[in-house]
């Protein structure tokens, strides 16, 4: 069953801030463009811890060891405890490294054992490959960020890495040479890049979990194990001598008094994580000119691990530490110690680091090129310094992540500061523009009201008007079915219709074949297809005669006719004037055509006659 990556981050906890990006020192978190959030690139980590302690949100957690731990305790092995000399900084709270002790056997720990035994140990062999230079310089490989480092970003330094284990695998040898190959090891220290550390040795060095002390005082709460019910308890031999000094960077030389002279010493010493990536990329392209053995730890030291408590004070700890040093040097053994130390010189603490190279193909120059250009930095002289706010050294680092699905284009703050300002002044725009137009929908829905209550008004006027003339009015639609029709209508109409307007005033959808004969309403089929008005017709319906006029009001879709009872009175005596008056109108224009007729003769008969006369009267011309 393999094992979880190191680091994980929860998408449902992250705010897409980027802190875990811009701190990362090998850029092992990638942006996804889909979604934006960022994840982890396993292969590709070092175990430094920086995104963990930077992620404000806690949306990266590490893997745990509780459980593992708790399981090897529940066996029935013998299980030893390897304890970090920093517990002296971290647990400042417990008043008596003797009580801390206790606490741990509390959980179920067979032996309780002091990894700084292992420092000594270690801190010697140095000692010794320093002082028998042969003309190769070396890293320290104490640390387990730096390891990683260099075999997956400097694989070509890893011959200049220091063949010695670190003081953790060095004493869990020690345990099992000490009380048995099948004593089982838990290592407990301030680094999470340990747990990894730890899966590359077997044999007498393994390490069977490893706790941070964030985990083990997950473990006292959960096993409620306090100070102050327990007693006193020594940890198990071999103890340490200044190896407890190992927390500070440069403890570890003092362990042995490796000189760090700065006249006559081979040893720089440096910790943090700008000082690691530049220590080893100075080492990578100046080791001629700097002619120095380095001692580099990623963190402050371990003082300030990523698997220590948060808020933890540097110098606070590191008193902490020395004060402990101090203490334990005042009944310190001696000559135990150097019998212990010479009963371990044969242990074999050497090691071989292998290559894993996870450097990225660099993009051309116009990929490069071409990103510079989306963020806006194409043909800017500093395109090479940048602000660094997105993680990267410079805008071309940063456009090269970019190229390699590393990055985002948003990282730049720069860039993403413009589209926010964009995007504001294009909101602005918007909401002006919204405003306006709000503004004209309401003026325009306040005329819509206004037409609306006057074609109201029209429309009761005309349905008043419509009521009370006296010629009958209907409109059908093109299915000949009535939209509206009056009171005269339907008197006209008779009975039937009077029954059906009771129960549906003004005929509404009634079918105008049920109410008029076929000769009738086939007049309104022929104006309907045709398009063309029929005018003035006169049709017997029953024993009255109609005036019927029906014309088109939309093409094929309705139409309207005009019913006249010509027995009415009223509308006999206007039928009658109606007539007579287009009666006498064509006898006028009829004797209008007869006098235009007759003029026009008269007129050539006296052209004629003036011609005659006047030949006669000049002979001489023609």
């Amino acid at each position: 069953m393999s094992l979880k990556p190191l680091f994980h981050i929860s998408h449902e906890a992250c705010i897409k801030c980027y802190s875990c990006v811009r701190i990362c020192p090998v850029k092992a978190i990638r942006v996804d463009v889909t979604n934006e959030l960022p994840s982890i690139i396993p292969e590709r980590c070092i175990g430094c811890g920086s995104c963990y302690r930077s992620c404000s949100p806690h949306a990266i957690s590490f893997r745990s060891s509780i459980s593992e731990t708790k399981a090897i305790l529940a066996s029935e092995n013998k299980v030893a405890a390897i304890c970090d000399p920093t517990i002296s900084g971290e647990f400042h709270d417990i008043t008596d490294y003797r009580k801390f002790v206790e606490m741990i056997r509390q959980l179920g720990f067979t032996y309780v054992n002091e990894a700084s035994f292992g420092v000594d140990l270690v801190a010697m062999k140095y000692k010794t490959l320093f002082e028998n230079f042969k003309g190769k310089y070396h890293f320290t490989a104490n640390c387990p960020s730096l390891v990683s480092y260099i075999e997956k970003y400097y694989p070509e330094l890893i011959y200049n890495l220091a063949p010695i284990v670190s003081p953790m695998v060095a004493t869990a040898k020690v345990v099992r040479q000490k009380y048995g190959q099948d004593v089982k090891v838990v290592f407990i220290g301030p680094c999470i890049s340990t747990k990894d550390e730890a899966l590359k040795f077997d044999g007498d060095a393994k390490i069977d979990a490893v706790l941070t002390f964030v985990e083990l005082r997950q473990l006292f709460n959960e096993f409620n194990i306090r100070e102050s019910h327990l007693e006193f308890s020594e940890f198990d031999s071999p103890l340490g001598h200044k190896g407890s000094l190992y927390p500070i960077a440069n403890g570890f030389l003092q362990a042995v008094d490796i000189s760090e002279n700065l006249l006559t010493g081979s040893v720089i010493t440096t910790e943090g994580r700008n000082n690691m990536l530049h220590a080893v990329k100075e080492f990578d392209s100046r080791i001629e000119l700097i002619r120095r053995n380095f001692n580099i730890f990623y963190d402050e030291g371990c003082l300030m691990g990523p698997g220590t408590s948060p808020g933890g004070e540097k110098f606070l700890r590191m008193t902490l530490v020395t004060d402990y040093a101090n203490k334990r040097l005042t009944t310190f053994d001696k000559a135990t110690w150097e019998n212990e130390m010479d009963s371990f010189a044969n242990l074999d603490l050497s090691r071989q680091f292998e290559p894993d190279d996870q450097r990225l193909p660099l993009p051309d120059n116009e990929k490069i090129e071409e990103v510079l250009k989306m963020i806006n930095r194409e043909g800017h002289m500093d395109n090479e310094v940048g602000c660094e706010s997105c993680g990267y050294a410079n805008c071309r680092d940063l456009a090269i992540a970019i190229s390699q699905g590393l990055a985002t284009t948003e990282m730049c703050h720069v860039f993403s500061g413009h589209n926010r300002q964009d995007y504001i002044q294009t909101l602005r725009t918007a909401n002006e523009n919204l405003a306006k137009t709000k503004t004209a929908l309401k003026d325009s829905e306040e005329k819509a009201k206004h037409e609306q209550e006057a074609q109201k008004e029209s429309a009761e006027i005309i349905t008043t008007m419509l009521q009370n003339l006296l010629s009958g009015v209907v409109i059908v639609d093109d299915n000949l079915k009535i939209y509206q029709s009056n009171k005269a209508f339907i008197r006209i109409v008779g009975e039937e219709a009077a029954m059906i307007d009771e129960i549906i005033p003004g005929l509404v959808g009634a079918d105008l074949k049920s109410l008029l004969p076929v000769h009738f309403y086939k007049m309104f089929s022929y104006v309907l297809t045709s398009d063309e008005p029929i005018e003035n017709k006169d049709v017997q319906f029953g024993e009255i005669k109609l005036g019927v006029s029906i014309f088109p009001i939309r093409s094929h879709k309705y139409v309207g006719g005009i019913l006249r009872d010509m027995y009415v009175p009223e509308v006999r005596k206007e039928q009658t004037v109606t007539r007579l008056t287009e009666v006498i109108d064509e006898n006028f224009e009829m004797v209008q055509k007869i006098a235009y007729l007759l003029g026009e003769g008269a007129s050539k008969t006296e052209q004629m006659l003036n011609s005659v006369i006047d030949s006669y009267k000049n002979p001489g011309k023609k």
